[in-house]
């Protein structure tokens, strides 16, 4: 399903590349759609403006939702953990238990060492 899922996202996100690029700029350098006369034809240079508006604006919406799907099909069947639940402390007696508790740091010798 993942794996789906995930083909399904990157063609959506090529399509959507697509669809941004073939956009005319507010300057009118850029952009491969337009240059019709025709006043309200399909593929005049407004028609197709509106039509690739309305193509980016579902394509970024169809974006949205499979990101959010893979993110929820990643997470798992995950128990949710706490912050506060790794700085536990623990008795002396008890062996630690990696990952769960903070690293001690070792006992301060007693008596000064002397380099020989």
């Amino acid at each position: 399903m993942t794996a789906v899922l995930l083909i399904i996202h990157l063609l959506i996100a090529l399509a959507l590349v697509g669809t941004v690029l073939l956009q005319r700029s507010e300057g009118g350098a850029l952009g491969i759609g337009g240059g019709g006369s025709g006043g309200g034809a399909m593929f005049s240079s407004r028609g197709a403006a509106n039509v690739l508006t309305r193509a980016t604006a579902a394509l970024a919406a169809a974006f949205f939702v499979t990101s959010i799907a893979l993110t929820i099909l990643a997470r798992g069947d995950r128990a949710p953990t706490s912050v506060f639940d790794r700085i536990e402390t623990q008795g002396e007696g008890e062996p630690q238990q990696p990952g769960r508790v903070l690293p001690r740091l070792p006992d301060a010798p007693t008596t000064p060492q002397v380099p020989r």
